[in-house]
C-alpha cells in the first residue's frame, strides 16, 4: 500500500490503514454517549486528520486512524467496491427507486455517487458535518457537483432531520454516520431515529449501518425495533463486522417467495446489487414468526 498521502490542510497519517475495516464517515466525533445531549455536543468537529491511500487500483479514505472510511476503484470510480455499501442498497429489494434520497454521512461519497449515477429519477441529497470531507469526497473520489439531481449539505445530521419542513419528503433515508474512532454512531438516539421516520415517506425504508462495539450495536437495534415497530431486518454482519438495519414505515408488506427470489434477480441484473444477504435476513425473519410468507 503507498504511503497514505495528506489532504490539503490536514495532518499525515501515523501508520498504515488497514485493509477491509471499512467504516464510513460520518457527523462529528463521539465520546460514546448515547443521550441527546451528548449528540449535540458531538458536532464539534469531524475527529482525526483526512489522508488518502491507494494499493491495487483502489484509492482509501481515513480520518488519521487505521480505519478505512471509504474506498472506490480508480478505474471504476462509480462501482461500490465495499460489501456494507452494497448491503445498504439493497432496499432496492423493497422498494422501487423513490422521487428522493436523503444520506446522512459523505464519507469518500459511494452511497452518494451511485444514486446520482445509477437512479437516474431519483434526486439525492447528502448531508455532512465536514466541509473537508466533501472537498475530499469531491477531489479524491469523483463526487459529482451540485445539480438538479444532486444536492450536498455542509451541515449537523441531527440537526437537519430535525427540520419540520422535510416531514415526509424522502423515500429512502440512508445514516452512516461515524467518525474517527469508529466505536459506534455518532448520532444514534431514539429521538434521532425518530425524526428520521417522521421525514419517511409513506411508504419509506431506513437504512442504517453498525459497526463498533457490540454493546452499542445492540442498543441501536433496539431503539430502531422500538421506534419502527419491530418492522427491522439485520442483514448479516460483513467480514469486517459492519451490520446493515432496514427498518420500513407504511403499510405493512406481504410478498410471495417467488416473487422476492424474481425481484433480487431483477436487483442484480438492473442495478448490479447482490441482495442475496438481505433475502437471508428475510427468510429467517419469516422462520422466527413462523410466516410462510415475506412479511414485515
Amino acid at each position: 500500500m503507498t504511503t497514505p498521502t495528506r489532504v490539503p490542510g490536514a495532518s499525515a497519517a501515523k501508520r498504515k490503514p488497514v485493509k477491509n475495516k471499512p467504516t464510513k464517515s460520518g457527523s462529528a466525533k463521539s465520546k460514546g454517549s448515547n443521550s441527546r445531549s451528548a449528540e449535540r455536543g458531538a458536532r464539534a468537529a469531524t475527529a482525526g486528520a483526512l489522508t488518502i491511500s491507494e494499493e491495487n487500483g483502489l484509492r482509501y479514505l481515513h480520518f488519521g486512524t487505521r480505519w478505512v472510511q471509504g474506498a472506490m476503484r480508480i478505474a471504476q470510480p462509480f462501482d461500490i467496491v465495499v460489501d456494507y455499501v452494497e448491503q445498504m442498497m439493497a432496499w432496492l429489494l423493497l422498494l422501487e427507486p423513490p422521487a428522493r434520497v436523503l444520506q446522512l454521512g459523505v464519507g469518500a461519497g459511494s452511497l452518494t455517487k451511485y444514486t446520482w449515477r445509477h437512479l437516474p429519477d431519483t434526486a439525492t441529497t447528502a448531508v455532512d458535518l465536514s466541509g473537508d470531507v466533501i472537498a475530499a469526497a469531491r477531489t479524491w473520489f469523483r463526487l459529482p457537483p451540485d445539480d438538479a439531481r444532486l444536492a450536498v449539505v455542509e451541515g449537523d445530521a441531527l440537526a437537519f432531520v430535525a427540520d419540520p419542513a422535510l416531514t415526509g419528503r424522502f423515500g429512502v433515508i440512508q445514516v452512516d454516520l461515524y467518525d474517527a474512532a469508529a466505536r459506534g454512531p455518532t448520532v444514534d438516539s431514539e429521538a434521532f431515529y425518530h425524526q428520521c421516520r417522521r421525514l419517511l415517506a409513506d411508504p419509506g425504508v431506513l437504512v442504517v449501518n453498525l459497526f463498533g462495539h457490540v454493546a452499542s450495536g445492540e442498543r441501536s437495534v433496539r431503539r430502531l425495533r422500538r421506534v419502527f415497530d419491530d418492522r427491522v431486518v439485520l442483514q448479516p454482519p460483513t467480514s469486517s463486522g459492519n451490520v446493515v438495519v432496514v427498518a420500513l414505515s407504511g403499510p405493512a408488506l406481504e410478498v410471495a417467495w417467488d416473487v422476492v427470489l424474481r425481484r433480487m434477480l431483477v436487483v442484480r441484473d438492473r442495478y448490479g446489487i447482490d441482495a442475496r444477504p438481505m433475502v437471508r435476513a428475510l427468510m429467517a425473519r419469516a422462520r422466527r414468526h413462523r410466516n410462510p410468507v415475506c412479511a414485515i
